[in-house]
């Protein structure tokens, strides 16, 4: 990559994050020193009282830059990704957050790493999404995309669900849980841990099925192809009415006989990683992984 591919980029600030201001302005200082233009959507914008940025709406700021940095934490990625995917254009986070396993920069990094970034010293890397679809007799609906993962839960009370698992047509099990976490790799390291699943790294052509909380000792995550076709049918009878979050977001409340097919997306989300980026240093700084032994000198 080099530096002329970066011409134009995009800011977009979490407004409930701490910090988020001031690496807003931090950012606008240190790009106001380069051969770029800057663009922002208008609630980012609006963080900034004191400085003037050109505003575009958040759904045409994929056609507006050549590159996105996001300041907050790794919600703010899975928010923005789904305004960027149809244009390729990548992303680049700098953490507000807590965890951070996408938001790569620390604030006090700005400056070193974009400086990398912005003379082509960076990677290129391609994190795949999930589409839930609503199963009709002759067609099927969208639901919506998820970053990290889409989730059969039983909404706001704590009750158990039931439902059918097909992977390709072919019937694997029914259930009784408080639900079922399908995840990417990317969200192996969110709700899906959480739920008892192994960690995947980035690379992986592979998605995680984690279920909630099953109603039997002997129930454990399965990890399938990335190309896989997840169905999910929810049963006619009963009166318990699942829901399905994508990322977190509330996207559909179920009824008896419903029926879910999830597929990976056709179109990958486009990450930045600045020098020396790793995955494992993330597991290592994040989930508190031991660090390398030192030998101590006689």
């Amino acid at each position: 990559m080099s530096m002329s591919k970066f011409r134009k980029i995009g800011l977009v600030g979490r407004p409930d994050h701490s910090g988020v201001v001031t690496s807003l302005e931090k950012l606008v200082s240190y790009l106001d020193g380069k051969a770029v233009s800057i663009v922002a959507d208008a609630a980012t914008a609006a963080l900034m009282k004191n400085v003037t940025l050109e505003v575009v709406p958040k759904t045409d700021l994929g056609d507006s830059c050549d590159l996105v940095i996001v300041v907050g934490g790794d919600g703010s990625i899975l928010n923005i990704a789904k305004y960027v995917l149809s244009t390729k254009v990548p992303v680049i986070g700098v953490n507000r957050g807590k965890l951070g396993f996408l938001t790569d920069i620390l604030p006090d990094e700005i400056e070193s790493k974009l400086d990398d970034v912005l003379s082509g010293a960076c990677s290129l890397e391609e994190r795949f999404l999930l589409d839930i679809y609503l199963l009709g007799s002759d067609e099927r609906k969208y639901l919506g995309s998820a970053l990290n993962d889409v989730v059969l839960h039983p909404g706001s009370a704590a009750q158990m669900t039931e439902f059918e698992l097909f992977i390709d047509d072919v019937f694997v099990y029914s259930q009784e849980s408080d639900g079922l976490i399908v995840a990417t790799p990317t969200g192996s390291t969110a709700y899906a841990l959480s739920a008892g699943g192994p960690i995947m790294h980035p690379s992986l052509d592979a998605m995680v099925l984690a279920p909630m909380y099953p109603h039997s000792l002997s129930s454990r995550p399965v990890v399938v192809g990335g190309d896989s076709q997840i169905k999910l049918t929810i049963p006619s009878t009963g009166s318990r009415q699942p829901q399905i979050s994508c990322d977190g977001d509330l996207k559909y409340s179920a009824n008896g006989g419903d029926q879910f097919l999830i597929t990976k997306k056709t179109v990958p989300l486009h990450l930045i990683h600045p020098p020396g980026h790793s995955f494992y240093e993330a597991c290592r700084s994040k989930l508190g992984w031991g660090s390398r032994l030192v030998k101590k000198n006689d």
